[in-house]
């Protein structure tokens, strides 16, 4: 990171680096616009392979402090990061503006990170991007599509923006393909965004799929998956894994396929239903927090091939897992209870004893093994664990904030 002592560090690093390929990380508010500081590094400019600028109020503040810099071909630019710092909505260039001049090295980059930065008409002949993350502006929807659909080898796709108008949610008159993404991230200002733009994709299995509420006000799972939600529902399946949290609200639903996460700084303490939006008759591993029993009951009777149960969080009641013990059987296949950074009373334990119980004279497949983690050493003793043991053969317990991965 070149800052203020550049003096010092640039030649050091210059010298070191010898032929090398070079990775330069400008904070742009340490250095004076005297022209010293370019002058050092004119020479070696051919040699930047990435290239970070953060610290600045404005693009055009770039030219001033870095002078001739930018004229300079980098023919060896592959990653381009520009953060700018404190810049507000009514601030932000215009794409109509001059081209700065620092976009005139961007035809080979395989990596680009915009903070606050219109799309310029020069960008949109960048077609070999790997990775994409932009952030802080509001890009004319179609205009946007356009851009992802030059550049249709990305890997990863990270987007912190908004649309100031986005087209009816009919059938996308375009669909950008994307067969090499590994990873899609969507922070979009309002649900109707991460939506329409869904719609427009075509995602490889495999994929992983982040969607971030940042908004305080509720909304529901299906307002952000695209129109029919079909296409992110069959991507996924077979899903064998869901997680969830209610406060801040998460919801994660993983398998061989790929991943969907759904986080919102909103408490959220119906979105474990939202789960039923995605098949779950495959789900082989549920974690939940410690609620009310009907809420366990109601996900249960969902689950039906659930294998191992985690719960996570709270004072574990002698009643809570009752749901278990019913008729019909629910989840007959499970094996595996555990519980995380749980309160588990003497009281608990003897409930979760009947329990066991009464499924070892039911249909159910015999309950295999029983874990309890806590970071507190405040565990059952050995006489309830030996009470668990006469109808479990594996009752691990241990002190620690992490679940054996052999779970």
């Amino acid at each position: 990171m070149i800052g203020s002592d550049w003096k010092e560090l640039v030649p050091l690093c210059l010298e070191r680096a010898g032929a090398a390929p070079l990775t330069a990380n400008i904070w742009v508010s340490d250095i004076k616009e005297d022209g010293d500081f370019t002058q050092a590094l004119l020479p070696h400019v051919p040699r930047i392979s990435h290239l970070s600028l953060r610290g600045y109020p404005f693009i055009r503040k770039l030219e001033a402090v870095l002078p001739n810099f930018f004229a300079s071909p980098m023919l060896n630019l592959t990653s381009l990061e520009l953060d700018q710092d404190g810049e507000s909505a009514n601030l932000f260039p215009s794409k109509e503006a001059p081209t700065p001049q620092l976009f005139q090295n961007v035809s080979k980059l395989k990596s680009l990170h915009l903070s606050g930065i219109p799309l310029y008409p020069v960008l949109h002949n960048i077609e070999s991007l790997v990775e994409l993350k932009l952030a802080g502006y509001r890009f004319p929807f179609q205009e946007f599509i356009g851009f992802l659909e030059s550049n249709p080898n990305l890997e990863i796709l990270d987007l912190d923006i908004s649309f100031p108008s986005t087209p009816a949610l009919t059938a996308p008159e375009r669909c950008v393909s994307f067969p090499r993404l590994r990873r899609l991230s969507l922070d979009c200002e309002f649900p109707i965004n991460t939506r329409v733009l869904l719609s427009c994709l075509s995602l490889p299995r495999g994929v992983k799929i982040e969607v971030r509420h940042p908004d305080w006000d509720t909304h529901d799972l299906a307002s952000f998956l695209p129109c029919p939600s079909t296409h992110i529902q069959d991507l996924l399946a077979p899903i064998t894994t869901i997680k969830h949290s209610p406060s801040p609200g998460w919801l994660h639903l993983s398998g061989n396929n790929g991943s969907f996460s759904f986080y919102s700084q909103k408490t959220l303490k119906r979105l474990y239903e939202e789960f039923t939006l995605f098949a779950t008759t495959a789900v082989r591993e549920f974690h939940l927090p410690l609620g009310n029993q009907a809420r366990l009951s109601w996900a249960l009777e969902r689950l039906p091939a659930l294998e191992t149960l985690i719960i996570t969080g709270g004072r574990l009641g002698p009643e809570f897992l009752s749901a278990l013990a019913g008729e019909p059987v629910l989840c007959p296949s499970l094996n595996t209870i555990a519980f995380l950074d749980c309160e588990v009373t003497g009281e608990a334990v003897c409930g979760l004893e009947g329990i066991l119980a009464k499924r070892e004279h039911s249909t159910a497949a015999r309950l295999h093994r029983v874990a309890i983690v806590n970071r507190t050493v405040d565990l059952p003793n050995q006489r309830l664990v030996s009470q668990l043991q006469k109808f479990v053969p594996r009752v691990d317990i241990a002190v620690g904030d992490e679940l054996p991965d052999s779970l």
